[in-house]
């Protein structure tokens, strides 16, 4: 598995934007599906979208299209979730996590890191 580390979270006022990055050692990152997730206090984690191994197709919640984008760099072993007109809900911890092409679940996760959007 990989191992994936995520930064870019922070502070930002609703309308504004962040773009987080997910970086990841250990094995062959392209080899990998890729998704973020977020989890609110008190709810439990939920899936914000995914992209496929070669970035070419990828997939949103309904909650989040038309305002993020999910994209990965295979060059750099990075992915990324750029994050535009956010809201107050929007506040999460937000994770990326990663899954081979066989696997059905994501088996490897980051450490999360937070989003919190002001109104």
């Amino acid at each position: 598995q990989v191992q994936l580390v995520e930064s870019g979270g922070g502070l930002v006022q609703a309308g504004g934007s962040l773009r987080l990055s997910c970086a990841a050692s250990g094995r062959t990152f392209s080899s990998y599906y890729m998704g973020w997730f977020r989890q609110a206090p008190g709810k439990d984690r939920d899936f914000v979208a995914t992209i496929i191994p070669s970035g070419d197709s990828t997939r949103y919640a309904d909650s989040v299209k038309g305002r993020f984008t999910i994209s990965r760099d295979n060059t750099k072993n990075t992915g990324y979730l750029q994050m535009n007109s956010l809201k107050p809900e929007d506040t999460a911890v937000y994770y990326c996590a990663a899954r081979r092409v066989f696997d059905r679940d994501f088996g490897s996760w980051g450490q999360g890191t937070q989003v919190t959007v002001s109104s």
